[in-house]
């Protein structure tokens, strides 16, 4: 059972949250974009059997999260630390796909002491990641989106005025994933653009900022996990990302796309539950 709440924050903004209740490892999901923070529905099962808890919210600019203009990807460590403070929650996992395994690896960066471990599915690197083609290898929409983003706010706003979908950004397997497994994603997706593109917006203005967090000083056990046929966000975002971290396991898909990488999210949450218990074992002396 998911329960949904707002949490006020500091600077009087709030969240809107969610949360599975107590288990023996807590997860914060990161949501892609648009999505809203549903934690992943085809996940939940597992995450019983595991003892995982989800914990997640709608990044401002969704739903009822107050909108903040000009956030950063970096900024998404003070919002998970506030909401889990709120919660009563000392030290969790992170967990993302897509835009969210950004602001999942920019918690692990900021938030050392309480990260135990970090997992991200077809993850984006830092837009100023040095060494990296940003845009090489991108389904033409998807540069084009993020063309228009890194031009400024008023420039994205009118490339999402007249923007359609573009079917090439995703594979067949993508299309396969939609149908099956993850058509959860059609219901976040829907539910995120209800009230307008506003969230999209500010994410991927996001995405073409610094995060203000370095991924190399993430001290986490890290793993990566990218589709190599990934026309949206192409695998070289992970690779680089995991020769940035200083304890990454990447780990390329062959055959998989943006959406159809999520057939891996399973065996991610069990690597997560099985770091996040020995980090908890190892902090408090349990045996």
């Amino acid at each position: 059972m998911v329960t949904e709440t707002d949490v006020v924050l500091p600077d009087g903004r709030s969240l809107h949250v969610y949360d599975t209740g107590p288990a023996r490892v807590t997860v914060f999901w990161h949501h892609g974009t648009p999505n809203t923070g549903a934690p992943p529905g085809p996940l939940l099962p597992l995450a019983r059997e595991l003892g995982v808890r989800f914990v997640s919210f709608d990044r401002p600019g969704y739903r009822t999260s107050t909108p903040v203009p000009g956030r950063t990807v970096g900024d998404v460590a003070g919002w998970v630390a506030a909401v889990a403070d709120a919660l009563g929650i000392g030290r969790f996992a992170v967990l993302g796909h897509s835009g969210g395994s950004s602001h999942a690896l920019a918690c692990a960066a900021l938030l050392p002491d309480r990260v135990l471990a970090a997992a991200g599915l077809a993850a984006v690197a830092p837009f100023d990641a040095p060494g990296l083609d940003w845009f090489g290898g991108m389904a033409a929409a998807s540069a084009a989106s993020l063309r228009a983003a890194a031009d400024g706010r008023v420039a994205k706003e009118k490339h999402e005025a007249a923007a359609e979908f573009d079917p090439d950004v995703f594979t067949a397997a993508d299309f396969a994933a939609l149908k099956g497994s993850w058509s959860w994603l059609d219901e976040v997706v829907r539910a995120a653009l209800a009230d307008g593109p506003g969230g999209l917006i500010d994410d991927d203005l996001a995405y073409v900022t610094p995060w203000g967090g370095d991924p190399a000083s993430i001290s986490a056990p890290v793993l990566l996990v990218h589709g190599e046929e990934d026309r949206m966000i192409p695998a070289a975002h992970s690779a680089w990302l995991a020769g940035r971290c200083p304890d990454a396991e990447y780990r390329p898909s062959p055959g998989d796309g943006h959406l159809s990488v999520l057939r891996h999210a399973a065996d991610a949450l069990t690597w997560l539950a099985g770091h996040g218990s020995r980090s908890s074992e190892a902090t408090t002396g349990a045996r």
